[in-house]
């Protein structure tokens, strides 16, 4: 079995890394870029360098990397599904649900893997949340609530830090709870003087009963990524800045003082921080990427072990249309029910 034949388009921040991962993959070769706006940070070296998808093409690839503007998603991903070639865009899926839906359909009608690289799922400290909950280790889950904040990137022009940010918790919360969204009510501001909402405060329902909360701001000059998921038993408290995992345990104290015995309440138990192992994110995502095209093509299984497998084009849209929704909610002030 031949290495599979991979091309990269897009060699911004993002880009530089995919083509390391790339170039680390073992059963996958790198062996074209491409960008209209040049190759600032050096990535191509001695690989052939394109200035178009067309010629990306011509090249002969599997696979292809697509880590262009949010704005380009659609019209890129749909040359190469157009071509046959097996591609991953980097989240968000497209910058319109109507977007979105053109490429999750060109993708499966032609019997193509179709990823989206929403990179959180593959840290190492959800892949281990998510086993920790499939296992019953946290009892009912009741909420699951994120933090993601920091400055504002330079790199983002094209989308706010709903679809830039937001999408990220969004995802990796239908994800761990293994739900849909049902309803959400949020607030957004723009602070920055940007076209786009820079600031949001969000709430909503997953279709199991499970509550959730999202802050997400580029305003904040401390970076911080956190899930806090709160069950019957305990919370569980993800960096992903760290790949850190803590379990905070339930206490129990008994009583005899029958008003207060009644209360069904909790007291502070054992704190573990537990211990996991640590691979990079992206390693792991193209990765299971890998395997998701051989598996296709009758050579694999398609679970590389990554726990997670591809974030399909189809979940992608489903953010999407999540993400669209609290934007939506935001201008609106009102709460909006993902089925209307």
């Amino acid at each position: 079995m031949g290495k599979l034949r991979a091309g990269l388009i897009g060699l911004g921040m993002m880009g530089r890394h995919h083509a390391r991962v790339l170039q680390e993959t073992e059963g996958v070769e790198l062996v074209a870029v491409a960008d209209a706006y040049g190759d600032p940070h050096g990535v191509a070296g001695d690989l052939p360098f394109y200035n178009r998808v067309e010629q990306l093409i011509e090249h002969g690839l599997d696979m292809v990397m697509c880590a262009v503007p949010t704005g380009l998603h659609e019209e890129v991903g749909l040359a190469l599904a157009e071509a046959g070639i097996h591609t991953m865009v980097e989240k968000p899926i497209a910058s319109t649900i109507e977007g979105g839906e053109r490429l999750a359909d060109a993708f499966e009608s032609r019997g193509l893997v179709g990823a989206v690289g929403h990179i959180e799922r593959y840290n190492p400290a959800l892949q281990s949340l998510r086993a920790r909950l499939q296992n019953g280790d946290l009892g009912e889950v009741y909420q699951i609530a994120t933090r993601r904040q920091g400055p504002f990137p330079s790199r983002i022009a094209d989308v706010g830090v709903i679809k830039d940010l937001g999408t990220h918790d969004i995802d990796l919360t239908a994800w761990l709870a293994e739900s849909q969204y049902e309803s959400v009510s949020a607030r957004t501001t723009t602070r920055s003087g940007r076209e786009h909402e820079d600031m949001l405060a969000a709430n909503g329902q997953l279709a199991n009963g499970i509550i959730t909360s999202h802050l997400v701001n580029w305003l904040s000059p401390m970076k911080e990524r956190m899930t806090v998921v709160t069950g019957e038993r305990g919370s569980f408290v993800a960096d992903t800045l760290t790949a850190d995992l803590t379990y905070y345990e339930n206490g129990t104290i008994s009583t005899e003082w029958d008003s207060v015995a009644n209360f069904r309440g909790v007291s502070e138990g054992d704190v573990t921080r537990l211990a996991i192992a640590k691979r990079e994110p992206l390693k792991v995502e193209h990765e299971a990427f890998r395997d998701a095209i051989l598996s296709v093509r009758g050579e694999a299984p398609a679970d590389s072990g990554a726990g997670a497998g591809i974030v399909s084009m189809r979940e992608g849209l489903n953010t999407l249309r999540v993400a669209e929704a609290m934007a939506a909610s935001g201008r609106e002030a009102r709460t909006i029910r993902l089925q209307d």
